[in-house]
């Protein structure tokens, strides 16, 4: 039965509002973590090329479903993941396929509580017409009590309705205007941690596809990342990195550097 993390890649942006992109993620980062700037190893000693330690699934084929079917084959891809023993570590695409990941892991998991890295609250009830954009996927989860616990970091765009939304569901958001420096979050239950890219400064990320100044540093978010204690944590995956926008590899090696230190903290059975 497999064991160790198995990375799993979502290429999907419909959901996407501005700019499309976020698609062709999955073999971008793949290709960022065998680039030989760099090695495999993380910061705390696990190299992620040893055999068994980074499992990978390849991407989900979405040819010739609709967005209802998408979004059924996300969810049935991570319950393969879970079913074979493997933790998910999901390459997105744009925000909205958290949404089926978490149904997926909330099955698993029903006390899971989220750590959701982002400029944007992502608590939308409806975004450009849909209820399933990118600009909505929290407001799912929490209508749907898929978690018992959301933490947002990095937030810096919440709109009347969103602080609304925050409210309704009581969501603990960790605003930048507040930010002092990395801190140490704790959760009582199994933990699935959602990161988007552009939580990060645009001085630290070009591709992206919503650039918001005033973010947060790569080093922060790693800090973070090593320093969360939770029950255990079960899952992650890391979103919206767009490389069309990447004007060089930068930003790949970022999400690839996310990818390897979340990858570390899913090995560890007790955090």
């Amino acid at each position: 039965m497999p064991s160790g993390v198995t990375l799993l890649g979502v290429p999907f942006d419909e959901e996407s509002s501005f700019q499309r992109g976020a698609a062709s993620a999955p073999p971008a980062i793949r290709a960022a973590l065998r680039c030989e700037s760099t090695n495999t190893w993380t910061e705390g000693g696990l190299n992620v090329a040893e055999p068994g330690a980074l499992i990978d699934a390849g991407d989900l084929d979405f040819a010739g479903l609709d967005r209802a079917a998408i979004r059924a084959r996300i969810e049935a891809g991570v319950t393969e993941i879970l079913d074979a023993g493997s933790t998910p570590l999901v390459l997105g695409g744009d925000h909205s396929i958290t949404y089926p990941v978490v149904r997926a892991m909330a099955r698993r998991y029903p006390k899971l509580d989220l750590l959701h890295f982002d400029a944007h609250g992502d608590l939308f009830d409806q975004y450009e017409g849909s209820r399933f954009s990118h600009a909505c996927p929290f407001a799912r989860i929490m209508e749907e009590k898929l978690a018992n616990r959301l933490v947002q970091v990095g937030i810096r765009t919440l709109s009347r309705h969103q602080r609304e939304q925050a409210e309704r569901f009581g969501v603990e958001i960790h605003e930048m205007r507040d930010w002092t420096g990395p801190m140490t979050l704790s959760f009582a239950g199994p933990l699935y941690v959602s990161l988007d890219i552009d939580v990060l400064d645009p001085a630290f990320a070009h591709g992206i596809s919503h650039p918001e100044p005033g973010g947060l540093s790569v080093r922060d978010v790693v800090a973070m990342i090593q320093r969360v204690k939770a029950g255990r944590l079960v899952g992650a995956d890391v979103v919206e990195f767009n490389p069309i926008n990447d004007a060089s590899p930068r930003t790949g090696l970022v999400a690839a550097k996310f990818v390897k230190e979340l990858a570390e903290r899913l090995q560890q059975k007790d955090t």
